[in-house]
């Protein structure tokens, strides 16, 4: 075998090839300081001084979907303060969250930061923002968990060992182009986030209005209706799967599991599923076959309380952990149902045993509101579901372009593509 081909102007490292103008330092080198957060006792309540904790470092930037505060009464140092560039460094965590980067870009007009982040500073040859893209690409992430060390549960990066991690470094004006252009790749993303949560909103304002009939859709009048769920369909709990008949890719039938929810693409219909049989086993194991349109849940466990409803895209089975729901099409429109299942809590009506579970009697009793007309509500489930339509387009285009800056942050900071810049 032969050695492999180093291309002109690249040079082969401990990391890869890197462009022979770049250079190879040790994170030591080319920092000025580090400091730890401040050791404040927290809050849920509000109060003038919001801390940032490792639950609000993402690989890249901060999540406030959750803020903590320093305790009321407690007044923090000025030197836990964090100013805009700065650059967070999640010392403790999980062994597989433990080093995690973001960058903070003053998300909130002040805040703090506690003992189990690590501000950085670099020399002033350095960029804070190129060293945030650095920090998580695939090279660095690589480094990161080499050094990470503990259990499952509890991991943590030393000092020591991450003064010794190596970075690939072009010069200061390459760096901040690489940055500006990343940068602009994460500003379209956002954009495209802040989109979808608005669509969302206005999808939520739209399924609140004609799910109650508040308002009309012009041409219907008929009055609406208030019917027990068990007079426009049943519900039906899942079979049981032997594992010898599991982890099959081929046969006439889906047979789902909670876990199938997850599966990509399986938002509002499930059609990927980890498990499929044929006709003979659903014989062999006595096993219901649930029709196309079925609505499925989870029946029994914690997973109750995520409250997921799928639709089934073809004729399939599901495991007796999961309830299906099967509309009578001459009773109501199934994707109708569809989005009123998904306003009910059905965590509420579960069992408050050890084992939470629901029962598909009781479910029969709940009552629903829904018009006598059936065109009326085909014609509101086709306007929700049209909404849904746009929503999912929207998010196939944030996750091409989620995609494209991983690729892009790969072929940058590697240097196999160069930028050119103003001087």
């Amino acid at each position: 075998m032969g050695l492999p081909i180093i291309e002109k102007g690249y040079n082969k490292t401990e990391i890869g090839t890197i462009p022979e103008d770049w250079t190879l330092k040790k994170l030591k080198d080319i920092l000025l300081s580090t400091q730890l957060g401040g050791n404040y006792q927290n809050s849920e309540e509000e109060t003038p001084y919001p801390l940032m904790k490792m639950g609000n470092i993402e690989r890249g930037n901060i999540n406030l979907d959750k803020i903590e505060y320093i305790k009321q009464n407690v007044k923090p140092s000025e030197r836990d303060k964090l100013n805009f560039g700065d650059i967070l460094f999640n010392t403790r965590n999980t062994l597989e969250l433990v080093g995690k980067v973001a960058i903070w870009r003053d998300e909130l007009p002040i805040a703090y930061f506690n003992s189990n982040l690590m501000r950085l500073k670099f020399n002033i040859d350095v960029s804070n923002f190129f060293m945030n893209y650095v920090f998580n690409s695939k090279s660095l992430l690589t480094q990161l968990k080499s050094i990470a060390t503990g259990t499952t549960s509890v991991g943590a990066i030393y000092t020591r060992d991450l003064f010794g991690i190596q970075i690939p470094l072009p010069e200061l004006e390459e760096q901040s182009a690489i940055a500006q252009v990343l940068s602009d790749a994460d500003d379209l993303i956002e954009s495209l986030d802040k989109l979808i949560t608005k669509k969302k909103l206005i999808k939520q304002a739209a399924m609140q209005e004609l799910l109650t009939s508040k308002k009309r859709l012009s041409g219907f009048s008929e009055r609406w209706a208030i019917k027990k769920l068990g007079k426009i369909g049943y519900f039906k709990g899942g079979s049981g799967f032997p594992l010898k008949y599991q982890k099959s890719s081929e046969g006439t039938f889906p047979f789902y599991k909670v876990s199938d929810m997850n599966n990509k693409g399986n938002i509002i219909f499930m059609s990927t599923s980890n498990n499929y049989i044929s006709e003979y086993v659903v014989k062999k194991i006595g096993a219901t076959i649930f029709p196309k349109n079925s609505i499925i849940f989870a029946k029994i466990g914690a997973a109750i309380f995520l409250e997921r409803k799928r639709i089934l895209s073809t004729n399939s089975c599901i495991d007796n952990n999961m309830m299906g729901f099967i509309v009578d099409k001459h009773q109501a429109n199934y994707r109708f149902i569809y989005y009123k299942l998904i306003q009910t809590n059905f965590g509420k009506l579960s069992s408050t045993t050890a084992l939470p579970s629901l029962n598909g009697n009781e479910l029969g009793e709940l009552d629903t509101f829904l018009p006598t007309d059936l065109r009326e509500q085909e014609e509101i489930a086709r306007i929700i579901s049209d909404m849904d339509g746009a929503l999912e387009a929207l998010e196939r285009k944030r996750d091409k372009y989620k995609q494209l800056k991983v690729g892009l942050m790969q072929q940058l900071l590697t240097g196999r593509i160069r930028l050119k810049w103003k001087s």
